[in-house]
């Protein structure tokens, strides 16, 4: 069974080629985290990067096959931790990765603690004026009444206190500017046009922030994609963006030598 002995987490690779990690929503149990439904999408996603890529999803954090995660553990640190020794488990030196809404906030945290990523493929969270403060307060707000939709993911309503402790480590710790602007693998972010959201009460501006400073961030090298008449729920329409993730990644891809063997982790 692919499960890093390190981490703890389990993960599957499915194709080969250059090395792509998957973050949230994506997970490598999908149907069974999720439901039966949602598989036929989790296919179709995967199917088009697999093509070309050797594609990693896992079962992170805390859930599917993976093993449990005390929720005041999850700090920056031990994500991009956690990540890297997924890597290192699956064979991948360099690898792109890509991210949706917290694993896109998590993946700019590893960006900025790691040299390997060959590109950075994220949507539904702002690289720079980032809402980390007012996600913050909405997690703290939902601790002792979890939403119904939170609970298909968690496997106790006690482990929403995760999200506390990876915001509180973000918050005051980390200089977005500096390690934004310091970035030179090929990235890309892309968004719903209405996909501000109002979480717990709590105004958390992602379209409208990444509306304002997208001038900064393509003057800095970042290609900007804003998807006209969808909100946050964008990031799982796979006829979307799942050609959107495969055409940054062959453009900014194209020269990598040397495919990754198809070793332990792979699918029958």
């Amino acid at each position: 069974m692919p499960l890093d002995e390190t981490s703890g987490v389990y993960f599957e690779i499915h194709g080969s080629g250059p090395p792509v990690m998957l973050g949230m929503p994506w997970f490598a149990s999908h149907g069974e985290i999720l439901s039966a439904e949602a598989e036929p999408a989790f296919k179709a996603f995967v199917g088009v990067l697999a093509e070309r890529y050797a594609v990693l999803a896992m079962d992170y954090p805390s859930i599917g096959r993976s093993r449990d995660l005390a929720p005041e553990k999850l700090t920056a640190d031990r994500v991009c931790a956690d990540l890297l020794a997924v890597a290192d488990a699956a064979g991948f030196e360099r690898f792109a990765f890509v991210g949706y809404s917290w694993s896109a906030a998590t993946a700019l945290q590893l960006a900025g603690r790691t040299d390997r990523l060959s590109a950075l493929a994220i949507g539904g969270w702002p690289p720079l004026d980032g809402p980390y403060e007012a996600i913050w307060a909405a997690a703290r707000d939902r601790i002792g009444r979890v939403e119904p939709g939170a609970m298909r993911v968690l496997r106790s309503a006690d482990q929403y206190r995760q999200w506390d402790t990876f915001y509180r480590s973000v918050v005051g710790h980390w200089d977005e500017a500096a390690v934004v602007g310091a970035l030179r693998c090929p990235r890309m972010v892309y968004f719903g046009a209405n996909g501000d959201l109002i979480e717990a009460g709590h105004s958390v501006p992602i379209a409208s922030a990444i509306r304002r400073t997208r001038r900064t961030l393509e003057q800095q090298g970042w290609e900007v994609v804003e998807i006209e008449d969808r909100g946050h729920e964008v990031g799982v329409e796979v006829d979307i963006v799942a050609p959107l993730i495969r055409g940054f990644l062959d453009r900014v891809l194209s020269g990598t030598a040397a495919p990754v063997a198809r070793g332990r982790a792979e699918l029958a």
